[in-house]
């Protein structure tokens, strides 16, 4: 399903102004994965502006880190 594909019903007050929506699940289904699609993409976005270049080996961060007793 697309989000043209979406036919939202809306519920109107009694001056027919719209104060709620129902979806099916799929509907809502497919808005929800459509939104973390979008927030990946924004904290992918983020990161990128981000990253000052620096990089360090995971073996030696591995040996500046804290040790957790489990």
């Amino acid at each position: 399903m697309n989000l043209q594909d979406i036919n939202p019903h809306f519920i109107t007050d009694t001056l027919g102004n719209k104060v709620s929506v129902v979806l099916s699940m799929d509907e809502y289904k497919t808005i929800m994965e459509e939104l973390e699609e979008l927030e990946d993409i924004i904290s992918y976005n983020k990161a990128k502006t981000e990253d000052d270049g620096e990089r360090i080996l995971l073996s030696d961060y591995l040996k500046t880190r804290k040790k957790v007793n489990v």
